[in-house]
């Protein structure tokens, strides 16, 4: 198995990376390093592991971000691995996560296995909520039509690939951009035979402590929501472009994710964002729903419906007013909840 890690100024958290990729119980592997050009102590570190372990080794380049690296990692793995998979140098895994996966695919035969993940939150770990519905049953040699939450399982690194299924895909990740894992993810899973699917968690993804998070972690930012939306619009592009009808079915299974599950995080986003933010948000988000399809949103609850015409509509003002309303509602109601709840524990 060949495991690519691109590596940017993580030297906080990269010896603890490694070493859990050296700790794996299933050790038939190479880790192919590639240093982006990193301005810390990252490539010390790597350098460091490449000469004490024979299979890690160190690539280097100038700096042109995650996606690139990745497609440098993965044009310099050895020419015989059977398998494939991609680490963020900043999370870690726990050490039977591609035992269990690679045995998997070697007794059903599917191109690829994809598990449950955590988040690693400081020293403790809580459940990953946007992979908690794809994962939340062992399920082999199923399909994304078969199990449509796997619409959902968009990033790159809870994964195994059977190599040669992914060299055929013919799939690089998007370059100069941030949000690159779903325009590969998404299509592998529609691409897919079959898929093995693991409730048990297979991999820790951490978020950074505060003055160290990444603009995906600065959820106001507005090149993320530029990105984000960009990475929608490769998606529905490649989808699109599938000959016949099933193409367009899915098509129309991942819009409707999209409207019901991705989209609406900017909501709360747009609320606390800065006019910056307000005005990519309203450009960008607009331009993707008229790309769907404005009779797309009748299928939708009313309050949902609502927040996208008032985007398509330019009243941002009022969006962010409604957005407050409803938030102060869940909250009174939550509280209203644990009150009662309280009260009937204790007799009153």
């Amino acid at each position: 198995m060949s495991v690519v890690v691109p590596v940017y100024n993580v030297e906080s958290y990269l010896q603890e990376c490694l070493d859990s990729i050296a700790a794996q119980t299933f050790d038939a592997f190479e880790c192919v390093m590639v240093d982006d050009g990193s301005t810390d102590g990252s490539a010390a570190i790597a350098e460091a592991f490449a000469a004490a372990d024979p299979r890690f080794r160190l690539v280097r380049q100038e700096n042109q971000g995650l996606g690139a690296a990745r497609n440098t990692g993965w044009r310099n793995v050895a020419a015989g691995a059977e398998y494939l998979t991609f680490v963020d140098s900043d999370d870690t895994l726990p050490p039977d996560a591609y035992e269990r996966m690679i045995e998997s695919l070697d007794k059903t035969g599917s191109d690829f296995a994809a598990g449950n993940v955590l988040r690693l939150v400081g020293d403790e770990f809580v459940p990953s909520r946007v992979h908690q519905e794809p994962f939340r049953h062992d399920l082999t040699a199923t399909h994304v039509t078969k199990l449509p939450a796997l619409v959902r399982d968009r990033t790159a690194w809870n994964k195994v690939y059977r190599r040669s299924f992914f060299e055929d895909a013919g799939l690089l990740y998007p370059e100069g951009m941030l949000y690159e894992d779903a325009p590969v993810s998404i299509p592998l899973h529609f691409l897919a035979t079959s898929v093995d699917v693991f409730e048990e968690p297979v991999y820790h993804w951490r978020i950074r402590e505060a003055g160290q998070l990444s603009i995906t972690q600065k959820r106001t930012d507005p090149q993320g929501l530029v990105d984000r939306v960009r990475s929608i619009e490769l998606v529905r592009a490649w989808l699109g472009a599938r000959p016949g009808p099933q193409g367009q079915s899915d098509l129309r299974a991942y819009d409707a994710n999209t409207l019901r599950e991705e989209l609406p995080m900017f909501f709360a986003w747009v609320s606390r964002g800065d006019r910056p933010f307000r005005v990519a948000y309203q450009q960008h988000v607009s331009r993707l729903l008229q790309e769907i399809g404005s009779e797309r949103l009748e299928a939708l609850s009313a309050p949902m419906r609502l927040k996208y015409r008032l985007t398509l509509t330019n009243h941002i003002g009022t969006l962010v007013l409604f957005q407050r309303l409803q938030q102060r509602y869940w909250h009174l109601r939550r509280l209203a909840t644990s009150l009662a709840s309280k009260s009937a524990r204790d007799g009153s």
